[in-house]
């Protein structure tokens, strides 16, 4: 006896239509450090994704999909990402996994839910997974966050690193500028990179240094390395949907404008507004007419 499910779409414009595709895994995606170094493998795509619907457009082309804190600022018009809550996180994260049916969802670990110890990490990413439906969390930190993902790696909660540029960090970094300038510092994120790779994450962000410490980082670590202003070296890249797509006009100096969506908004509200103005819209195609 077979029994069909039907979804009630009727109030949806964002309802997901599953596609012919299965979910990647956070093994896979392990396992192709080894085919990428080898030549055998492509280099891993990763976007940001906030919404329902972005995550639709997004995921047949991605591998991975990250809910950054960077929303903070994207969404919200806030001026870090410090403010951004487990709340926020939890509501979007679970929106991008409903607009998802291949990549691995990632979802950010907002600053003040993890740097206490293990046991908050652990309770803060057991509620994200469980309220989102995402398979991995990242965290920002070197060799100080070791021990909390090995801790979360050991009860089953997949982990991707962050190292270099640490956003949540920016008050005590004085700013966003590039890492890694002077030897010591350099040293520093490459010892960072090894040692949550060696605690079992499965994934490293390299974000914002000179491109020599994501080549050494690259090589040194078994697990692929993602960059953001890092270098084309490493096993993959992430950007900020939003900034390479053009919705804002400044951006970081490491990303690549695809195309030009804020101008191509404002043209078309433009346009709308003069039509409303000038009474030209709506027409007899936008409005509804009595019954005969």
């Amino acid at each position: 006896m077979s029994t069909t499910f039907t979804i009630d779409t009727s109030t949806s414009r964002a309802t997901p239509v599953a596609a012919p595709m299965k979910r990647l895994t956070v093994p896979a995606l392990r396992a192709r450090k080894a085919a990428i170094a080898a030549g055998k493998g492509e280099p891993l795509v990763m976007l940001t994704a906030y919404t329902v619907r972005m995550a639709q457009l997004l995921d047949p082309h991605c591998d991975m999909l990250l809910v950054g804190d960077s929303l903070g600022q994207v969404i919200y018009g806030l001026p870090s990402t410090v403010p951004v809550t487990l709340a926020m996180m939890a509501a979007h994260g679970a929106a991008v996994v409903r607009g998802s049916y291949h990549s691995v969802v990632v979802i950010d670990m907002p600053f003040g839910s993890y740097e206490a110890s293990p046991q908050q990490a652990f309770e803060s990413a057991a509620y994200l997974l469980k309220e989102t439906g995402a398979a991995a969390v990242k965290l920002e930190g070197g060799a100080a966050m070791a021990p909390t993902v090995a801790f979360l790696s050991e009860r089953g909660i997949p982990v991707v690193g962050h190292v270099g540029l640490t956003p949540q960090a920016v008050n005590a970094l004085g700013g966003y500028g590039a890492r890694g300038r002077s030897d010591a510092e350099a040293e520093k994120i490459v010892s960072d990179a090894e040692s949550i790779a060696a605690a079992g994450a499965f994934a490293v962000v390299i974000e914002g240094v000179v491109e020599p410490i994501a080549q050494a980082i690259t090589r040194k670590i078994a697990v692929p390395t993602i960059g953001i202003g890092a270098s084309s070296d490493c096993d993959g890249q992430v950007l900020v949907a939003e900034d390479m797509l053009g919705l804002f006009e400044r951006t970081p100096r490491f990303v690549k404008r695809y195309g030009d969506m804020a101008g191509y908004v404002a043209e078309r509200v433009e346009t709308y507004a003069a039509e409303v103005r000038a009474r030209s819209f709506p027409t007899a195609d936008q409005t509804y007419a009595p019954k005969a």
